[in-house]
């Protein structure tokens, strides 16, 4: 219910806002933008996410595969189980789920992100296999989905890149921002979560794995920023994310020797399913994102900074931040769409400006809570989202409150 109300709001607000620029600023060509917007975001969805994201489905469902035949992933459910038991109570600590998710977080946190949604898929379908009501989320796919929208990256290697590219003083001064303002989304993330779920966040076990991943994160952070400088970041950041993830197929094959499990036969059968998810998800694709493409090519984000800029203006607020606004908007609704965005205000107020910064922290402060939604939930054939979208966007909001913060401290 929540996504059609959604869907079908994107539509009627992008209407509005396209016939407001007809009428009261000629903009004659405001339609047809929208038009091919909505030719051009289907194919798209079509042509550049669900089949490509056939093939690497194929490969990584089929490396999961092998990998449940060696043992590997119960191996991670025992050992996450009991934090996962907490924040996860409706997940049994041994099940297959559990192992799924932490694979996807650690994918999410390396910046993998085609290894990350195979193994998200493959966690989402675990869950659903728990899940009484097949057509509405779970408590668990919700806490699943709120903390992998949060968009928790160690290292923003794609916004550095592209920072580099347009000629950056330093393109990883954007690092730590990142990192904080993706964090603080997390944990927010978190906290909601358990709070419309009534989990008591407040236990030893909880307690001590939060604790010690942040220390483990904030003493990365740390070492880096005081002892590597930004080309030896990206080494860092390339060698051991590409390591870290061939010695997982290495270690997924030779478990599944050590077991006697035929390898091959395995992987083909754990690969079949990569098209037919890729199927699946394919009209949740199209509809978000021509919905998302009517609302941006409309103008409405366009008019909101506009708004934005007023309010804070005569609240006597600093407003020097309201220019990088359109990059946090468009995150939420397209990823493509937002590293435009990023790159847009680089390359008109300059890479080392503060709007340009603060644009690649609203980048790197979370994901696209929409297309997450449409892509996870749609691939088990789930319809009622219940607060998942709500929740979602809390977290990024807070990422983009916590983006402005940093962003103020470090560069203004």
């Amino acid at each position: 219910m929540v996504l059609n109300y959604i869907w079908t709001g994107f539509f009627f607000v992008g209407f509005i806002a396209a016939l407001a620029q007809w009428i009261f600023l000629g903009d004659v060509e405001v339609f047809k933008r929208v038009v091919d917007g909505t030719f051009d975001s289907a194919r798209i969805a079509v042509m550049e996410i669900a089949l490509p994201l056939a093939g690497i489905m194929t490969l990584w469902l089929g490396i999961m595969n092998v990998g449940e035949k060696a043992g590997a992933i119960n191996f991670l459910a025992r050992i996450v189980g009991p934090f996962f038991a907490r924040i996860f109570p409706g997940v049994p600590e041994n099940h297959p789920a559990n192992g799924h998710m932490v694979m996807n977080f650690s994918a999410n946190l390396l910046g993998l992100d085609n290894a990350a949604t195979p193994f998200g898929l493959k966690a989402m379908e675990s869950l659903q296999s728990l899940n009484p009501d097949k057509e509405q989320a779970s408590d668990a796919q919700i806490m699943f989905l709120v903390l992998h929208t949060s968009g928790l990256t160690l290292i923003p290697l794609s916004i550095m890149a592209q920072r580099a590219v347009l000629g950056a003083s330093d393109p990883s001064d954007i690092f730590i921002p990142c990192l904080i303002a993706t964090y603080v989304a997390t944990i927010v993330g978190l906290i909601a979560v358990a709070l419309c779920q009534r989990i008591n966040l407040f236990n030893r076990v909880v307690i001590g794995w939060l604790g010690g991943i942040s220390a483990l994160i904030l003493g990365l952070v740390w070492y880096m920023s005081h002892y590597m400088n930004r080309a030896e970041i990206e080494v860092f950041s390339k060698v051991s994310s590409n390591f870290i993830l061939f010695s997982i197929i290495v270690a997924f094959l030779l478990g599944a020797m050590r077991r006697k499990v035929n390898v091959y036969d395995t992987f083909i059968e754990g690969a079949k399913g990569g098209i037919q998810t890729s199927l699946t998800i394919m009209p949740y694709l199209v509809g978000m994102l021509v919905a998302i493409s009517v609302l941006r090519n409309s103008g409405v984000a366009g008019f909101i900074v506009t708004g934005f800029n007023w309010c804070f203006s005569h609240l006597g607020m600093n407003t020097d931040f309201t220019p990088a606004l359109p990059t946090a908007l468009m995150k939420p609704l397209s990823g493509s769409g937002s590293r435009a965005m990023m790159v847009d205000a680089m390359k008109t107020y300059g890479v080392d400006s503060f709007v340009g910064r603060l644009s690649c922290i609203f980048q790197g402060s979370a994901d696209t809570t929409f297309y997450i939604v449409a892509l996870y939930f749609g691939s088990v054939g789930i319809r009622k989202t219940r607060y998942a979208i709500s929740v979602g966007l809390l977290a990024d909001f807070a990422g983009v409150v916590a983006a402005i913060f940093v962003a103020y401290l470090f560069f203004h």
